[in-house]
């Protein structure tokens, strides 16, 4: 009894296709990284976004150890805030080398996870000087409606995106209103000199800082704000966003580690 074995020759062709499907998709890449036009800003702003706040987070991380123990807790979420953007702009970065298309979903993703942590941290510096759980929980739902609100806006339900804006823009500025009138500040008045310093310095971060995102949803929503809309081109505000987003997060965790070098 005789057994054949059969081998089949691959395909020249279909090896050369994918070999040639593999290289034009290495020199788009390529083109992108290197190019001069917006994307390859959008590209290069995703790239330095990502190596910036992985550097953010180890620098915190390790500076745990150098602060008094109250301060521990909060250098911890500046820490937990970077990397948990560094590891959603690596993805962000992937989507749009891939779609050249702005990652809305991974971003509103980001957002959801990164403020409302952010938000802790007006809790967190105020808890010596009296501050209670609710205070927290305030201002981490006021966050989450904020950013619910404007996904459904942006992305599920656009034909009534200045619906979904004008509840989304109610939750940012109550927000404001805890920060710079209300428990937050009032708090801040009471801790010392250092605390309210801080707690000003962070007021104005999500005052003029946090401002980029309505003007975002403004301008990538259909209509824009009441029947205005500028026309500018999304990959202008990926710019803006991920520029922004590292400023935010970054300075929001300096601001909390040169509090903490100052109350030691």
């Amino acid at each position: 009894m005789h057994i054949f074995v059969v081998l089949q020759q691959p395909n020249s062709n279909n090896m050369l296709n994918l070999l040639t499907q593999t290289t034009a998709t290495t020199n788009d890449a390529l083109a992108l990284l290197t190019g001069t036009g917006l994307n390859s800003y959008v590209a290069f702003t995703f790239f330095v976004g990502t190596m910036a706040m992985m550097a953010a987070s180890v620098f915190f991380f390790f500076e745990m150890r150098n602060v008094a123990e109250r301060w521990r807790t909060s250098i911890l979420v500046s820490g937990l805030i970077t990397f948990i953007a560094a590891v959603h702009y690596y993805y962000m970065r992937g989507f749009y080398m891939d779609y050249q298309s702005s990652p809305t979903f991974f971003r509103y993703v980001d957002w959801l996870l990164t403020v409302p942590l952010m938000c802790v941290e007006f809790y967190l510096i105020t808890k010596k000087a009296g501050a209670k759980i609710g205070l927290m929980w305030k201002l981490i739902l006021a966050s989450v409606i904020m950013l619910v609100t404007g996904y459904f806006g942006e992305t599920i339900d656009r034909d009534q995106s200045v619906l979904w804006g004008v509840i989304s823009g109610l939750a940012y500025f109550y927000i404001v209103y805890l920060v710079w009138a209300g428990e937050v500040a009032k708090l801040a008045e009471t801790a010392g000199e250092n605390v309210k310093a801080a707690v000003r310095i962070l007021g104005w971060f999500v005052l003029v800082g946090w401002a980029i995102y309505p003007v975002g949803y403004i301008i990538g929503t259909p209509g824009g704000l009441f029947g205005w809309n500028p026309g500018v081109d999304p990959a202008f505000m990926d710019v803006v966003y991920n520029i922004g987003d590292a400023v935010n997060k970054i300075g929001f965790g300096l601001v909390i580690y040169a509090l903490s070098q100052k109350e030691k």
